[in-house]
């Protein structure tokens, strides 16, 4: 005979990139829900009856979620006693695979930042499209800024002392994903797989072909912030220029 089942109310959180949703899906499948990985890592509990999550909320592929929520029932073995809270929130927290954290060094980005400030040749910075035929590849960035930042989920990583940063990039026009290129640039130079030098040889090659592999910035987290315009770019009328 087994102890009674006891219900627990949990919620969590993820960044929905990697996942096909929230529900569970076919063991099978390339691309798994966070479902999956919630009932795998919740099996580790050894129940006398494997463990379901009712997920209160479905979201979709990509999504994420600052505080989904679900209920699941455990039951343990004869004599033994209801897991306390913390148990069911430590045991999950142990089992599932967290996010990779990149632990940057600052200094070197922003001094390898500084490489690509003012009017260069940005053609190693640009992804090969249709608009290389038409495009200048000279640009000139006015501003790059790596600082400290709240960052959307920053408030729910506190207790690991964590500190978020962004990088913000100011020009009159960019070329195709320049940004991200620059960004995934500089990133890599703070986690030490190129050096800030690098950074400044990559321009003076200005060639789109030897940008390093692997290393462009993913579109999730680039915003476009703002546009600007000044007296020369808007005519009497207040229409902006052609």
């Amino acid at each position: 005979m087994s102890s009674p089942t006891t219900r627990y109310l949990v919620f969590f959180q993820y960044f929905g990139t990697k996942y096909s949703g929230v529900m569970e899906t076919l063991a099978d499948q390339s691309v798994l829900g966070v479902q999956n990985y919630l009932e795998r890592a919740a099996q580790n509990l050894r129940p006398v009856t494997p463990i379901k999550f009712y997920v209160s909320s479905r979201t979709d592929t990509g999504v994420h979620a600052l505080c989904n929520s679900a209920h699941l029932d455990v039951q343990r073995g004869v004599g033994k006693p209801p897991f306390p809270e913390s148990v069911i929130v430590s045991a999950l927290n142990y089992h599932l695979k967290p996010e990779p954290i990149s632990h940057l060094n600052v200094p070197a980005m922003q001094e390898a930042a500084g490489s690509l400030l003012g009017t260069h040749d940005f053609s190693t910075f640009r992804s090969v499209s249709s608009e290389k035929l038409f495009k200048s590849p000279i640009k000139t960035l006015a501003q790059v800024d790596i600082r400290p930042s709240s960052g959307f989920m920053s408030h729910h990583y506190e207790y690991r002392g964590l500190q978020f940063w962004e990088l913000e990039f100011k020009s009159r026009s960019f070329l195709y994903r320049q940004v991200r290129r620059m960004a995934g640039a500089l990133v890599a130079v703070g986690q030490g797989r190129l050096a800030p030098y690098h950074i400044k040889e990559l321009l003076e090659i200005r060639d789109s072909l030897a940008y390093p592999q692997n290393t462009m910035a993913p579109a999730a987290g680039l915003f476009l912030k703002s546009v600007e315009y000044d007296d020369a770019d808007v005519d009497t009328e207040g229409n902006a220029a052609k």
